[in-house]
Order: structure tokens, then sequence, then C-alpha cells
């Protein structure tokens, strides 16, 4: 009966001892600059290593566990979403397996739209140029935040993919990523595992700390109509006239494109004075440009909705 308290004793020492082996730092990281964020990491659960307790820092980074790092880090899931059939990794990349453990990861990275390459393969190690997009990417589904407009110059830039350089310019501003002392990027070389680890600690501070940018408010007019007046065989008079909730606002002509026959309002609303009081009233507005009678214009992104009157033929050929 005395050594039932004592076999006790004994398991508990042993679940002790093993709880404490989950928290304890990586065993080889000690000398690599990202050793503080690495642990950091590690301690929230979101980086794992290999058995022996090690992190492999200097190591090549798969695509696999890069995904899952970043959809982890910057905490990105589907709970809130409810699917009538729930996608599968394989849905988009079709030499993925959809029962792994990084599965779940790349389905999440294709609904918050992450761009991961429809090839890609689980062991694929992943370049800077790509670990700093899909990381970017990743940061951008917090907000849209504000950076300084500046381009940094890249000795390597010839080396990086045009739709990657963006991200890594950004990545460069906001200091998550780095050149090295010749200007370098390196935008073709495999991103070790530390290097990933520290971009990835320095982009979950940032989105904690930035405040993202308030967005722009939509065009508040609604009942947006056209009506187009000959000014003489080959020039008309087309003005936009709409509903906004008070006299404050206004109208604008942004842009015009032509689509085969047609030439593309795009309106934005001119928003009220700040500093200005305004009565909440129902207000006609208006805006005119002139427009060539070959084509017939219509509004932007509203075509089926918005009603046109006068001459049917006429379209846009230059701004007011």
């Amino acid at each position: 009966m005395k050594k039932k308290p004592l076999l006790i004793v004994a398991l508990m020492a042993i679940m002790l001892f093993s709880l404490g082996q989950t928290v304890m730092a990586f065993s080889d990281v000690s000398k690599d600059p990202n050793a503080d964020k690495i642990n950091a990491l590690q301690e929230k659960g979101i980086l794992s290593g290999y058995a022996g307790g090690e992190f492999k820092p200097n190591g090549t980074l798969t695509y696999a566990s890069a995904v899952s790092m970043i959809v982890k880090g910057l905490d990105l899931n589907i709970d809130h979403v409810r699917f009538i059939r729930m996608p599968l990794a394989s849905d988009n990349h079709p030499n993925l397996e959809d029962d792994a453990w990084y599965s779940q990861a790349f389905v999440i990275a294709d609904f918050y739209g992450l761009d991961i390459p429809k090839d890609v393969k689980a062991g694929d190690k992943i370049t800077k140029e790509q670990y700093a997009h899909h990381l970017f990417k990743a940061m951008m589904t917090k907000g849209d935040y504000a950076f300084i407009e500046i381009f940094m110059l890249l000795n390597d830039e010839a080396d990086v993919d045009a739709k990657y350089m963006d991200s890594i310019q950004k990545l460069l501003i906001s200091k998550i990523a780095s050149l090295d002392k010749k200007n370098n990027f390196y935008p073709k070389k495999a991103i070790t595992r530390g290097e990933a680890a520290g971009w990835l600690y320095d982009a979950i501070k940032f989105v904690k700390e930035q405040t993202p940018i308030e967005p722009e408010p939509e065009l508040p007019a609604y009942d947006l109509k056209l009506n187009v007046e000959a000014v003489n065989a080959d020039v008309n008079k087309v003005t936009v006239t709409g509903q906004m909730p008070n006299p404050g606002y206004g109208l604008r002509i942004a842009s015009i494109s032509f689509e085969g026959d047609k030439a593309v309002l795009n309106v934005e609303a001119v928003q009220p004075d700040p500093d200005k009081m305004y009565p909440q009233v129902i207000t006609e507005v208006k805006v005119s440009t002139f427009v060539d009678a070959k084509l017939k214009p219509v509004l932007a992104e509203s075509m089926s909705s918005s009603s046109s009157t006068g001459s049917p033929d006429a379209s846009v050929s230059s701004e007011e």
C-alpha cells in the first residue's frame, strides 16, 4: 500500500518534466541573430522544431512550413465561414495532399488571397522573394497600412520577379526585411528558417502596432442617371445626375475608358468639407462632360442599373 503514493509522485514528476520540455527553448538557436524572435514565436506555439529540440535556423524552409508559419502567425482562419463544400488544398494546387499536416494552411492561404503558386509542392524550397510576397499579402488582410513613398534601391533588382517587387519594397520600408551591405536582396535564394522566423515576428509586431488607414467611403450617390444633349453633329454633352445624403457632396468624372463602342464613365463622390455643417437632406447633384456622338456613354460598374435619357448613341470623347 505504501508503494502507491510513491508511484503517484513518480508519475507526477514525469508529467511535469514532459510539460517543461515542451516550453524549453530550441537547443540550436542561441547564436542565431533571430534567436529571441524564434524563441518568442515558439512560446506562442507558432513555430515547431525537429525531434531533439532543434529548430535548424540555417536550414532551408519548405513551402509547406512557410505557409503554415504565416497562416498561424498572422492568425488567419476560416472559422467564421460556412461552406457548402469545405474547400480542399488540391482544389487550387493539384500537387498537394488533402489530408496532410499542411493542407488546411493552404486552404486558408487561398481563401485570403496569399497568391500561392498553383503548381506548388509541399517540399519545394521557398525563395526570399516568394516568402516576402506571401507574408506581405497576409499582413494586408489585417488592413490597409500607410507606407513611406520611397523606392528602395536593390543592387540585384534585375533578379527580382516584377510581381513580387511591391511586396519586397514594403517589407524593406517597414524594416521587416533588409538588404546586405552591398544592397543585395538575393530574391532567388532559398530563405533560411531563422530569417523567415525573424521576418514573421516583425510582421506580427507591425500589424499589432500600426493603425490601418480608414477606407475611403464608397460613393453614397444612388439613382445615377445619364442625360445626353447634342451640341453639334459630332459632340454631345453628357450629364451625370445622382442623389446625395446632403448638399455638401458633389460628383466628379474621375476617368473615362473605352470598351468597344462604349465610353465608360468612372464617377466618384466629392466629399463634404469636414469643417462645415450640412443639413441631412437628400440633394440632387450633377457633373457634365463632352462626348463623341460615335460612342455610347455608360457608367462604370453600373451599366445595367443606370438609366440614360437623350440621344442613345452618344459617347465620351474628352473630359470637361
